[in-house]
């Protein structure tokens, strides 16, 4: 047995910040991973590898659309699927091992293996179980799929599956248009698969301004993404060859159906908080299924905190490594605030498509009076320079005092 003065649970964005300002404030720290690298989700099977494959796919569009009329005159390079695969790991390998180095840096014992809470202020990994005064949940999320969807992570797969196919597949569909859904779906779209996104909602990127979603759909269309809007789906039925999805249509039941190579599942993101003994501890939970918190982070168990996808608020790792910035000032005794109104949103797209504060939709629902300005960047020698003149700045400004709420 070992003690320390915070013990954290998940070396995700959270988890690891929160770690590294624990031990620049002078705490002793251990952290808990399961994984055989840190990082958590977003560096191993999430938004790094993702920005990888985004990044060379983008490389490939530009080379076969952008660089003739650039005065670059050659062959267009084919895909090494394999090799582009191989640069996407060793950009994972190199960030996960940076943070290996900074834990040792600052002295923060890894405690590999995965926790339970057998008692207030203990944690059990493996056979041994450790005190820490103050103990911190940041265990991230998980993929969720739909009732009676199977995934198998080869013909109906989650984001992870995405992020490692065998081969490129000719054919895709993409249930769910949230941002997971579009990055990848652009990634396979340049790639030469034929992308089918099908979305429950009338619109695709729901919580968007909604004039900003419209125009990002329109471009997304001539980029070759196929959509299929305000449909449920009824069933995935997988097979060795590939597997079908049946949907049908809200607004009059019309059903429909389409086969593909693979089914990306990408209906969203769950808290995953299951096997930590949560519930045998009497913490509270949110029907959600998040960790019910106070404003500095804390559950109703005494020295027990949560950060990250694990409560409310967007499921985004910058916003869990504010959260995991503020606590650690928080437990060193000093003051700790996160200004959730100025967290950024981005899909990672080209073009990106960036969000801070609030929407079009949200001030007319509060009935707040506002002004809202728009510039295009066809306007914007910069971006016209670089084949990007789509899109438009669109900012929304208080009506009598011009401050700039989203």
């Amino acid at each position: 047995m070992a003690s320390f003065d915070v013990i954290i649970i998940g070396a995700g964005p959270g988890g690891y910040v929160c770690a590294i300002r624990c031990a620049q404030l002078g705490l002793k720290v251990a952290v808990v991973e399961g994984r055989d690298t840190l990082g958590g989700t977003c560096l191993n099977v999430g938004c790094i590898p993702s920005k990888a494959l985004l990044h060379a796919t983008h490389s490939l569009h530009e080379t076969h659309e952008n660089f003739a009329r650039m005065g670059l005159i050659g062959p267009p390079p084919v895909v090494d699927w394999a090799k582009m695969q191989a640069y996407k790991d060793e950009v994972v390998a190199g960030n996960t091992k940076g943070i290996e180095f900074l834990f040792k840096k600052n002295k923060i014992t890894w405690l590999k293996g995965w926790a339970t809470l057998p008692a207030a202020g203990q944690v059990k990994v493996g056979d041994d179980v450790h005190d820490a005064k103050s103990i911190v949940i940041a265990t991230g999320s998980e993929s969720s799929s739909l009732p009676g969807v199977t995934v198998d992570e080869k013909i109906v797969i989650t984001s992870t599956g995405a992020l490692a196919l065998p081969a490129i597949p000719k054919s895709m569909v993409i249930i769910g248009a949230g941002v997971i859904g579009l990055e990848m779906g652009s990634v396979y779209a340049r790639l030469g698969t034929a992308v089918t996104v099908v979305e429950y909602l009338d619109a695709i990127t729901p919580g968007m301004d909604a004039e900003v979603a419209k125009a990002f759909e329109r471009i997304l269309k001539k980029q070759g993404l196929k959509f299929v809007l305000g449909a449920a789906v009824q069933t995935v039925e997988a097979s060795a060859r590939g597997a079908k999805v049946t949907w049908k249509l809200r607004k009059n039941d019309a059903e429909a159906s389409l086969e593909a190579d693979v089914v990306l599942v990408a209906t969203g993101r769950k808290p995953f908080i299951s096997g930590l003994g949560l519930d045998a501890l009497g913490v509270e939970i949110l029907p959600r299924g998040q960790i019910k918190t106070d404003s500095h982070f804390a559950t109703n168990i005494k020295g027990l905190y949560a950060i990250g996808d694990a409560i409310i608020g967007p499921m985004l790792a910058h916003k869990a490594e504010d959260e995991g910035m503020a606590l650690a000032e928080i437990l060193a005794g000093h003051a700790g605030h996160v200004n959730y109104g100025v967290i950024p949103g981005v899909v990672y797209t080209t073009p990106e498509v960036a969000s801070v504060g609030q929407t079009e939709e949200q001030l007319k629902a509060e009935g707040r009076a506002f002004k809202a300005g728009k510039f295009s960047f066809m306007a914007n020698a910069r971006a016209k320079a670089v084949f990007q003149g789509e899109g438009f700045v669109k900012l929304l400004a208080d009506a009598t005092t011009d401050r700039i709420l989203g």
